[in-house]
């Protein structure tokens, strides 16, 4: 049967098992992502490749590219290409939970979700892939061996930094130690400028990034190559790790956004990230020039190979049309079009572009020693343990809009996002929730173990929805409540999640943004702001939210009853 043809992205919560059975604490959901779809598409068999976010722009001019050729399978029926891009963590999620859903039973085989190609941002994330799979059909080898997958391009893990920064970080032998060691870049270098180091990752459950971070980190404290560390050198070093992630200003849920905020918000934000080589090109790609690639003297390449599921959720046909797709990537015109966008061929022979040169602040030809993939059980204790220990903590004031505006669906569906919310904090967070309408209710704090669990729920589930909307008050009692109670070594942070515009509050948004600036990343106390506009366009004031989460350098999202689930959580995996 041929799978329909629609494309469009659900957001996929799991709220019962989870995918890595020891990380219960995990809620998944679609990432920060760019959704990749292909204008008039064409008629016939869809190819539907879910792909991890670095090659989702590659996949799409793929796409554009091959269907405009109306290509056909040998019998004549022809087919299209379609692309999904999103974290690689929440892609490996989507398939594994789509196979436990068949083998239990509960889906078919031709259920349209089932992609037909699948590509994840490395290596390490293929083999938790194939082990996940392999332990839902036993023996079956659904997912080929990496060994037997195509290399489609690569891009290695880098830091990226200014040129100004750059030299203190290349003088290091061992890059991750010394962010531990030393609190700014002139402790570093002696030639280089007093700034305050603050070093930014993805979080290593959604991202490939993040995970090949966390791995690199265990790593580089241990002196072991990643393939040969244990189980027990997760507890041995962990404090070591913790050190190192004590300098982590803030998460992101995938790489591009967060090289995108490196370069929005500047050096006091972040000026330091680990992020792939490709990203060090795009930002300098937007005329600045001004950032740099700092190549550690081992690391992960990020391989991102072509998977085609030997599994009965793709048909005879799919194969077919799955392999030309594969075939067609790898041809010399689009190995040189990877080449464009600042990855490397995964084919030999094909020249490196321009953008592969110092002007784009990258080395054509880095010398470092490509770092290959831990056991899968090695990774599920180090993501254990990163949850549990070695994360570094934050302290989120949650605002939530109870007036009378919201009630009915809105009510119920923010109290189910609430109860997803805290069922998620790890076991050393805490988030402080602050209700208000036309009165600003006191601050309950809900701790991440499972009695502070229970007294949130219990909270959660009295709230009613009445009264007025005093929206900058209520900003600004949360940011009060976060400067007297500042915790260091701690994210601090407040999401603001409203449906109605201010009404009834004692200051103005201009007296808000002038408070909110002594507090923000230019100062010690460093209190990010998020905002969620929450319902119909119209009903709150999206331009005014953004302007609040911008003034210290958060972001903001619009939400309603369907998707308030993904943006929270995606907005949780910042902290």
């Amino acid at each position: 049967m041929i799978k329909s043809s629609t494309i469009t992205v659900r957001s996929m919560v799991l709220k019962s098992k989870l995918l890595f059975p020891i990380l219960s604490f995990l809620l998944v959901t679609g990432c920060t992502q760019s959704t990749v779809n292909n204008n008039n598409q064409p008629a016939g068999i869809p190819i539907k490749f879910l792909v991890g976010s670095d090659l989702g722009e590659f996949c799409q001019q793929t796409a554009t590219k091959l269907n405009a050729t109306n290509p056909k399978l040998s019998n004549g029926k022809p087919f299209y290409l379609t692309c999904d891009a999103k974290g690689s963590g929440d892609v490996i999620n989507e398939v594994v939970l789509l196979a436990q859903q068949l083998s239990a039973g509960g889906i078919s085989p031709d259920d349209e979700r089932f992609p037909s190609l699948i590509a994840v941002d490395g290596e390490i994330y293929q083999n938790q892939f194939i082990y996940q799979i392999d332990k839902i059909f036993p023996g079956k080898e659904y997912i080929p061996a990496i060994t037997d997958t195509p290399l489609i391009v690569f891009s290695p893990m880098v830091f990226m930094t200014t040129k100004e920064l750059a030299p203190a970080l290349e003088k290091k032998a061992n890059i991750y130690t010394d962010l531990a060691q030393y609190n700014n870049y002139q402790e570093l270098d002696p030639n280089s400028q007093p700034l305050p180091i603050y070093f930014v990752q993805t979080a290593p459950t959604r991202s490939n990034s993040g995970l090949q971070t966390l791995i690199a980190q265990f790593a580089s404290v241990a002196n072991k190559p990643p393939q040969d560390l244990t189980i027990e050198d997760i507890s041995k070093y962990q404090d070591k790790v913790k050190a190192i992630q004590e300098k982590v200003t803030r998460y992101g849920v995938s790489t591009a956004s967060l090289a995108n905020s490196m370069v929005e918000n500047g050096i006091f934000w972040a000026n330091v990230g680990s992020v792939y080589e490709s990203l060090v090109i795009r930002a300098n790609s937007q005329g600045n020039n001004q950032y740099q690639a700092v190549y550690p003297k081992a690391t992960f390449s990020s391989n991102i190979r072509g998977m085609l599921p030997n599994a009965s959720w793709v048909s005879p046909e799919e194969r077919e049309g799955a392999q030309k797709v594969l075939d067609f990537m790898l041809t010399p015109e689009l190995q040189t079009l990877a080449s464009e966008l600042g990855l490397r061929p995964g084919v030999s022979g094909i020249p490196l572009s321009n953008k592969f040169s110092a002007q784009f602040g990258v080395n054509p030809n880095p010398n470092y020693e490509s770092y290959r993939p831990p056991k899968p059980e090695v990774v599920e204790a180090m993501l254990k343990n990163w949850q549990d220990y070695a994360k570094k903590p934050s302290q989120v004031a949650i605002v939530v809009d109870i007036s009378g505006s919201m009630r009915g669906e809105k009510i119920t569906a923010v109290k189910n996002t609430l109860f997803n919310y805290v069922n998620n904090l790890g076991i050393k967070e805490e988030i402080v929730l602050i209700t208000f309408s036309d009165e600003i209710n006191p601050p309950v704090i809900i701790k991440g173990t499972p009695e502070g669990k229970n007294e949130g729920i219990k909270y959660i589930s009295s709230l009613q929805a009445r009264g007025g909307t005093r929206l900058y008050d209520s900003a600004l009692f949360a940011r009060d409540w976060l400067r007297k109670n500042l915790k260091q070594n701690t994210i601090n942070a407040v999401l603001i999640l409203t449906d109605g515009e201010d009404s009834g509050s004692g200051i103005s948004l201009a007296n808000l943004e002038t408070e909110l600036q002594k507090s923000g990343f230019n100062s010690d106390e460093r209190i990010a702001f998020f905002t969620v506009g929450y319902g119909k366009d119209g009903e709150f004031n999206a331009q005014i939210l953004e302007e609040i989460a911008k003034i210290n350098s958060g972001y903001y999202r619009k939400g309603d009853p369907n998707t308030i689930d993904q943006v929270m959580n995606n907005l949780q995996v910042e902290f």
